[in-house]
């Protein structure tokens, strides 16, 4: 008897565990990874930690989530994390949409050059239409996105001259993100882009080889403190770098409904804190500015009509890149935008 009803319980078990989309908690890993292309410090270090915190405490360590900073899971190359994590390899990441563009082109977007002037305008795209098709096709490519996250607006430093017209950025070498839509934008303004990895520009910005660079404030500048190689900067707004934090569709497929519906929102809090970091002092007073000016750099921010000079400039690359994004979602966007 005790054998006859040893092998019916594990039938029953087995049953259990094969029956689809039901997971049992003990089947879990015993380590989750993620991704994360920067180090611990500043908002999105700090933010992908405080979900990995999160996570751990919502589900009484039922999920426990490792955070690899500094790009440690994706040996140097920033672009292949997304086909990774398609992959199972990496587990959860916040990531830049520059980094994603390669597999999901639309999300080149948000690099379209001068596009976005405001936070509430790139809050009125990702909230709408627009950013539910970007999270649609994202999630069609292998990967579950969770929530919007934000690295910040980029801005441009050098150590030559101000730069607040087309003709003052003319032949400044500047370290550009590798994606093609910002060498075209560079190249268009007759600049001269130069992609490299970070580690390599600041040398070169010491060594005065490189002009210049193109970063958010609070996420590079400042942390960086460039005003030891870089005088001047120009808070021009030409592209908006948001973050998305996702999940392998691999990996999210494990979980229960229950523990997706924590992390789910677990990802949206710790999201909209790390969003709130990133634009610390960089809306209304522009207090951050502060801090730049106080060690001495020249600050140029841009007016309406500065903006509309690079917008000119640079109408060719728009005009190119609006067809590779698709044009349909750039003409909801322009039209949330009220253009």
């Amino acid at each position: 008897m005790r054998g006859r009803g040893w092998w019916a319980i594990v039938a029953v078990l087995t049953v259990l565990v094969m029956a689809p989309g039901w997971t049992m908690a003990g089947t879990y890993k015993d380590e989750y990874k993620m991704s994360i292309v920067v180090g611990p410090k500043g908002p999105w270090g700090e933010g992908a930690q405080k979900f990995a915190d999160l996570v751990r405490e919502r589900t009484q360590g039922r999920i426990n989530i490792k955070c690899y900073f500094a790009g440690q899971l994706f040996a140097g190359k920033q672009t292949n994390e997304f086909m990774l994590m398609r992959q199972g390899v990496i587990d959860f990441a916040l990531a830049s949409t520059i980094n994603w563009s390669p597999q999901v082109p639309s999300l080149n977007l948000f690099a379209l050059p001068f596009f976005f002037e405001s936070y509430e305008q790139l809050d009125a795209v990702k909230n709408g239409a627009p950013g539910m098709e970007l999270f649609r096709q994202i999630e069609e490519r292998g990967v579950v996105p969770l929530a919007w996250g934000e690295n910040g607006f980029r801005e441009l430093t050098n150590r030559v001259r101000a730069v607040d017209s087309p003709e003052a950025i003319k032949g400044l070498k500047v370290r550009v993100v590798g994606s093609p839509i910002f060498i075209d934008t560079f190249r268009a303004l007759e600049a001269n882009p130069i992609n490299m990895n970070w580690g390599e520009a600041q040398t070169a910005f010491q060594q005065g080889t490189v002009d210049g660079q193109e970063n958010p404030v609070n996420a590079v500048i400042i942390p960086y403190q460039l005003w030891q190689v870089h005088k001047y900067i120009s808070i021009w707004h030409y592209a908006i770098d948001p973050l998305i934090l996702g999940a392998s569709q691999k990996t999210w497929k494990t979980f229960s409904p229950e523990d997706q519906a924590i992390l789910k929102q677990a990802a949206v809090d710790a999201c909209a804190w790390e969003i709130q970091q990133a634009r610390q002092g960089l809306q209304g007073d522009m207090s951050a500015l502060d801090t730049l000016r106080q060690n001495g750099m020249e600050v140029t921010v841009f007016t309406p009509q500065m903006r509309a000079a690079f917008r000119e400039k640079t109408q060719a690359v728009y005009n190119d890149w609006k067809e590779k994004i698709g044009a349909d979602l750039v003409t909801q966007a322009e039209k949330l935008l009220g253009r």
